[in-house]
Parts: C-alpha cells; structure tokens; sequence
C-alpha cells in the first residue's frame, strides 16, 4: 500500500512540475508574441525605426480616417475646368479631379471649353465618369478644352455662370490655369452672393436654389509652361515645355558643331525668363537673356568677349538663349534678330535664330507633369471639400516634394509686384519676387557664364569622381564641379572608375574645356565602377598623398555612400584620408539615404513611361490586354511607384509593401471587373527585387492563368535601358546645381580643417552627402545617416514617397483608405518665404 502511495505522489509530483514547464512555456511563448506585436505595432507607429515599411492599411492615424474620405463628398458637387493656354499635364490633373471626387462620393462635372463654357451651359457642362478619364495620362494639351472668354470678364456672363452651376448643384470649382484664369475665379467666388441675389431677383433661379447654393468654394491649380506663378516651385506643363525645348537645342547643337556656328533660340516667356534660365543651364549656353535680370550697359562688348573665349578654348559653337521677354536695363527689347546682326556684325560668325514658339506647348507630358498634376488634383479635391464659408480661395503649390495650400490672391499679388518691379526698374527685387529656385538658378548660370576664374590659386587640390552605376545627369554634376572649382581657384582632378582607379592612380588634371559639351550627354565620361574602397585604403592613401588631393567629390549611388563610410572608417590607421569628403547622390533607383531625390532618377522614370506608353499603344485595337512590366531599382520600390502614377499603372509591386498570392489573385479580379466595363488595357509594375518568390514570370503566368476568356497578358522587362539616354532637363539642371553646391561647401570646409599649410579632417561633419530634404538641399554628416539606413536590402528607412501609394490604388479605382490627416493645411505666401529665406 505504500509503494502505491509512493507511486502516486511521485506521478503527481511530475505532473505537477510538467504543467508548471508547460505553463512557463506558455507563459514565456505569449510573452513573446506580445512582444513581437508590440514591437510590430510600435514599428509601424515610428517609420523610422522599420525596415519593411507601412502598408495602405497602416498609414491610417484613426480607423475613422477611411469613412471620412468616402463620405466627404456625398451630397456635394464638383465642376473642373481648364483655361488659358494650354499646358502638359492638365489632363492628369483633371484625371485626378475626377477620380478622387468620385471616391469621396461627390458628383464631378467636366466644364468643356474653359469659362465659355460654364457662360454657355447646357452640354458644356456634363457629368464625368470613371471611365471618361481612361488613357488621358499620355495626351497633351488638355482633353475638356480651354478658351479666351470675355463674356466672363463682364458681370453678365459672371450670372449666367452662376446659374448654370446653380441649376446643377455645383458649389465647387476646380480651375486650372495661370493667374489670369485663377483672378477671374476669386472674383467669381467674391461675387457669388450678389450674383445669386440677382438672380433669384430676375427669377432664374428659386430661394430654395439659392439656399442650397449658399457659397462657392474655389481652389486653382497653375497650369503654365513659362513658370510665372509666385509661390510654386514648379507650374504644371513646365517640365515637358523644357523636354521640348532640350530635345531641339540638343539636335542644334550637332549641326552647329558640324559648320562651326552661333545659334540664337528664342523661347517663351513674356513676363518669366524661367524656361530660357533653366534651359541655359541644362545645355551650357554662352549666353541667356531674361526679363527679370536684364544685361549690363556694356552687354554687346561683354558678349562678344564671351563668344570669342569660348572659340578660343576649342568650342566649335556657341549657343545663346533668349527668353521673348528679354530687355535691356532701360527696358527696350532684346530680340533674337538683334542678337544675330551684333554676332555677325562684330564678330562675323555664322550666326542662325531659331524662334521656337508653340512646339513648346505641344508633345506628351513628361512623367514629373504626370505625377504633378495626379498629386495636385488629388490635393485640390480635398480642399474644395474640406472648404467653408470663411475659407479663403487657396491654389495647390508644390515646395520642394511638398504639396501646400496658399491663399489665391497672396500669390497672384505677389506675381503682380514681379511684373510692377520690373516696370519700375528694380530687377534686384524682381529676382528675389520669383523665389528661392528661379534665384538658386540664376546665381549658378552667372558664376558658370560671367564670373572668370582668378589669376591667383587657391592651394587646394579638388578631385573628382564617379561611383556605382552609372545615372544620367552624373556628367552635369562633374562639369558643373570642375567649373566652380577652377572658379574658386583649385586645381581640379578627374579620377577614372570610381574607388579602383583611385587606388590604381587613374587621376589626371581636368581643365575648363576638359568638360565641355558634358551636360547633356548620358552615362558617365569619368567611367564608373561598383567597387568599394575597404581592401584599397592603402594605394588610394598613397595616391591622395601623391597628388596632394585636399578634399574628394563623390558622385554616385549606394555605393557612393557606404564607399565614403569605409573611408571614414579608415581616418584611424591613413592620416592622408583626413580629408573634406562630400557625397553627391546619382543613381536612377533613388535608394541613397539623405536625400529624396537623386541624379537620373527622373531620367529612368521618364525613360520607364514612355516605354509604357508605347507598349499600351501596341496593343490598340486588339482585345483586351495586360501588361507586366519589370523596373529596376534594387530593393527600391521608388521607379515603379512613380511610373505607377505616370503611366497609370493598376497595380505596382514592390519590396516596402509586403503582398502574398491572395493580393494577387485580388489584383486580378479586380482587373477581371474593370475589364468588363469600356477599359481595354491594364498595367502591372513590379520591382526587380520586390519579392524572392512572386517573380515577374510567376505573376505573368498567374494574370495569364487567370484572365483567360477576359483579357491576355503580355510582359517586359526593361533593363538596362532606364540607365541609359540623354538626362532630362531635371537631372541636368539637378547635377548642375548639385555639383556647385558640393564645392562650395567642400571649399569652406578645407578652409575650416586648414592648420599652418596642411588639412587634417577627422571630424563627423567633415564627411557630409548632399541631399534634397522635403524644401531644402542640406549637407548632413555620414555618420548620421547610418543610422536611417538598411543596409542589407540599400534602402533608407524612411522614404517620403511611400505615402503616396494609397493614392495610386485609388487612381486605378481600388476600394481603399486614405488617411486625409497628411493633406495640406494653408499656408501663407509670407510664412514660406521666410522659411525660403532661412535655406
């Protein structure tokens, strides 16, 4: 009896000290899983700390947030018109007018023919559709159409307006235009009162009418291509009127080259130099003329100078660029016929104009316009129904990558005092007026094209390279770099393929002339390579030692940046890498930490849209078709979402934003419906690296699969195509500003770190990258950035643009949140010039 009792309470006794493991177990296990969603949910609370970054449903601040942007519009109504000149990228905006508005579930009307037709009425005003918006991405120009009215200049067309959006239950107004357009629709909204007093007076409309029209909301989006709207960094049409005029002044300069000639090209810009600045700027032009910054009294003799030095340093052309605007300082005109017989006159150079005109209104929008025009219409939707009584009539303005609200008249005045400061002489003023960006612009061209290099040297030794792959724009950040240097007085090297020819002393003096004609040109001249400079920390300490180098200008991607850090890492063992390092970001994938755009970025995406532009347009008049496309990238998911919004993809696949087979059996379906309705062609993206299992073979044979008896699919990848070509006017213009910034800031610092005729830099801030920071280019200390960096997948840990997903997904018509808590909140014209001024 006792043995049995014995058994038993040793059997309890196990069993009591299993349950006990299994319950610490248990215990310990959901700890964990606590910890884990914890961490999850704290991750996605900060982006920052998070490599794998939020997706559609947790970029949400409140799950209120998804209601209120799907019911903001109900029971409301929203007209969008065009007017004035026409301007690449409207149809985008009118796209997104539409297809958000709808969203929200207000009514959205299209207003044909401008202001004539909301005087007109009747089928001018109808009813847009989801589908009435399909395939106007591409088109230039814009698709509702835009007219001068001068029966909206008198208070009798103003009323017939007003009745005609009465009668529809229209009391939001979408316009896109210049300023012209965006005063006549303030003073619309300022009469709207007396106009419904008026007419429920003359019995055109009913008290009840009239009561449910209380108040007009307005909000204006600038359509222009010549750029001359304060308080925008960039109209919509500007950026495809400077890829019209690239495309012309890089076919000229192959014919000047060939017969040794001056050309002269006229481009638009009346009252706004901005395109002949830019484009000055963007091809390496001798010369610009602008409204706003007329030439000195001595202009012809100083011209004439500037022609014949760069004759005399080999240039077989000279290319001069003249906005149609341009004064002299007495304000009398400066025309392109002018400049020819004073070229050919004194110099006797053959000498050629050629007057641009409306080609520059003309083409498909470039993919920035696209994306410009997507992010402000979407923008503008949600502040026509977030409007009030009291709200002021705001325009949508773009700050750096920034969307902002800006009270109308604030800007439009502000353009006005540009105008009235240029009557009145005071050009000074005038340039300050335009902003910070057109102000930057300026300053570079004159140091590159007025200021000569000083006859005494600095003592510093300057070089340069190129790291990575290669980026188009890289030979405008290198041409712009060894100019300003030799400007500040350095000696100037040029290092061949990157870290290796460093190492191997690839490096030789460049010159002014060494980098002539390099702007426009694709690739890299330098030659670049991916190899990083850890297992080389000797030979290039020699080489640095050798040549006396004082401080290294990196341009480059990814590689750029973690070849700097070892660099730095080697400062303990190498004194010679105690030098001033500053690291310019250049790779189409746009992955380098520090900055939210890189150097031939906007390249590749330009080069990824149109090819799906083309591609969608080989599919026309067969069946219904989709299409895979593959981008590159890395780990980046930045050129496959941008190209989304451009080319109006229906689906983008990327790394940041983790997917599984249900989402894409989802993506089908939801192509399966859209295809039942008139759209005859879908378009997915996926990144190169978005996932190691979902290839883009896999989701071509899936799509394949299951859209059989609906649509066939088709795939491509691109490839190395999206490195190559000619940059675009932003990478030129980009890598020209970048590279001047670079050695400015690298000059101070070898100043700063100079002790009794050597350098020695050791500290955090004397190796800095160079990046574009939401309004801002600011230099910040390697060091900083490694902590914002993934490194196993190259990505930074926060990146601006993700938040724009949700909006693409929206666009292709996907029942989604969208957290309205992120829109932009009014600002005012003075506050951002304060912030401009403190950049």
């Amino acid at each position: 009896m006792s043995a049995a009792v014995e058994i038993d309470r040793i059997l309890i006794t196990i069993l009591v000290s299993v349950s006990l493991s299994f319950g610490i177990y248990f215990l310990f296990a959901f700890f964990k899983l606590y910890k884990k969603n914890k961490g999850f949910v704290e991750q996605n609370q900060n982006p920052q700390n998070s490599c794998r970054f939020l997706t559609d449903s947790t970029m949400l601040k409140s799950p209120d947030k998804h209601q209120d942007a799907q019911t903001l519009g109900i029971g409301k109504a929203i007209a969008v018109l065009t007017s004035g000149g026409d301007a690449q990228g409207m149809n985008a905006a009118v796209r997104a007018v539409v297809r958000v508005g709808i969203y929200t579930g207000a009514k959205v009307y299209f207003v044909h023919e401008g202001y004539q037709g909301l005087v007109d009425g009747g089928d001018n005003i109808r009813e847009a559709t989801w589908e009435s918006v399909s395939m106007m991405l591409q088109l230039g120009g814009t698709v509702i159409g835009s007219a001068r009215c001068q029966d909206f200049r008198g208070r009798e067309g103003r009323l017939k307006a007003a009745s005609n959006l009465v009668k529809k239950g229209i009391t939001n107004l979408c316009v896109i235009g210049g300023d012209g357009s965006l005063t006549g629709a303030d003073t619309f909204r300022a009469e709207w009162t007396g106009l419904l007093n008026d007419l429920v007076k003359a019995g055109k409309i009913t008290a009840e009418e009239a009561k449910n029209s209380s108040f007009l909301n307005i909000v204006g989006l600038v359509g222009s291509i010549d750029n001359d709207f304060c308080g925008t960094d960039m109209t919509i049409g500007t950026d495809s009127a400077l890829h019209r005029i690239m495309e012309i002044v890089d076919a000229i300069t192959t014919t000047a080259q060939s017969h040794q000639r001056t050309f002269v090209l006229e481009v638009m810009g009346r009252h706004c130099g901005y395109l002949a600045l830019v484009t000055a700027l963007a091809c390496g032009a001798d010369w610009v003329f602008v409204p706003e910054s007329p030439p000195e009294e001595d202009w012809e003799e100083h011209l004439c100078r500037r022609l014949r030095e760069t004759r005399g340093r080999g240039s077989r052309l000279n290319i001069i660029i003249v906005a149609e605007g341009a004064i002299d300082i007495n304000g009398k005109p400066i025309t392109s016929e002018d400049i020819k017989n004073l070229v050919v006159k004194r110099l006797g150079y053959d000498t050629r104009v050629t007057v641009l005109g409306h080609v520059q209104r003309g083409g498909t929008p470039s993919a920035f316009d696209r994306i410009l025009g997507s992010r402000m219409g979407v923008e503008a939707v949600m502040a026509l129904l977030e409007g009030t009584p009291d709200t002021p009539a705001c325009v949508v303005s773009l700050s750096g990558n920034q969307a902002i609200r800006l009270p109308l008249m604030e800007c439009v005045q502000v353009t006005k005092d540009v105008t009235q400061a240029m009557n009145e002489k005071r050009f000074n003023d005038a340039l300050k007026l335009r902003g910070r960006s057109f102000e930057n612009n300026w300053n570079v061209y004159r140091t590159l094209a007025h200021i000569r290099p000083p006859s005494t040297k600095s003592g510093y030794n300057l070089a340069v390279l190129n790291v990575g792959a290669p980026a188009a724009g890289m030979n405008a950040a290198v041409r712009s770099t060894v100019r300003i240097g030799i400007i500040q007085g350095h000696r100037m090297f040029a290092v061949h393929d990157g870290f290796e020819g460093l190492a191997k002393g690839q490096i030789e003096e460049i010159g002014w002339a060494g980098v002539g004609g390099w702007t426009g040109q694709g690739g890299s001249r330098l030659g670049t390579k991916r190899v990083l400079p850890k297992k080389y920390l000797e030979e290039i300490s020699a080489n640095i030692s050798s040549f006396n180098l004082h401080g290294l200008i990196i341009i480059g991607g990814f590689e750029a940046f973690t070849g700097s850090l070892e660099l730095m890492e080697g400062r303990s063992k190498f004194e010679e890498l105690c030098i001033p390092i500053a690291v310019v970001p250049a790779t189409v994938s746009n992955n380098v930490p520090g900055s939210d755009f890189s150097i031939g970025a906007d390249t590749a995406l330009n080069t990824i849209t149109t090819t799906c532009d083309r591609i969608k347009q080989s599919a026309a008049g067969t069946k219904r078709r989709v299409f895979i496309i593959e981008t590159m990238g890395g780990y980046c998911g930045y050129l496959a979402t941008m190209a989304g919004f451009a080319a109006g993809a229906d689906a983008a696949y990327i790394y940041e934003e983790p997917f599984s087979i249900k989402d894409l059996q989802g993506n089908v379906d939801h192509l399966i419906q859209k295809m039942k309705t008139t759209v005859k062609r879908g378009l997915i993206l996926r990144n190169e690296k978005c996932s190691e299992n979902y290839s883009t073979d896999f989701i071509f044979n899936l799509y394949s699969e299951e859209g059989k008896g609906v649509f066939d699919s088709r795939k491509n990848v691109l490839g190395h195509m999206q490195q190559g070509g000619t940059p675009t006017p932003f990478d030129r213009n980009f890598g020209t500003k970048m590279g001047a910034k670079a050695v400015l800031w690298i000059t101070g610092k070898m100043k700063e770190c100079s002790r009794h005729g050597r350098i020695f830099a050791n500290t955090a801030d004397s190796a800095c990258l160079l990046g574009m920071r939401k309004r801002s280019l600011v230099f910040q200390p390697l060091t900083e950035l490694k902590e914002q960096t993934d490194f196993e997948h190259r990505l930074p840990k926060h990146q601006w643009w993700l938040k724009l997903r949700p909006i693409l997904k929206i666009l292709a018509k996907y029942n989604i949140s969208l957290d309205t808590s992120e829109t932009a909140h009014l600002e005012h014209i003075t506050r951002k010039r304060s912030v401009e001024s403190q950049i």
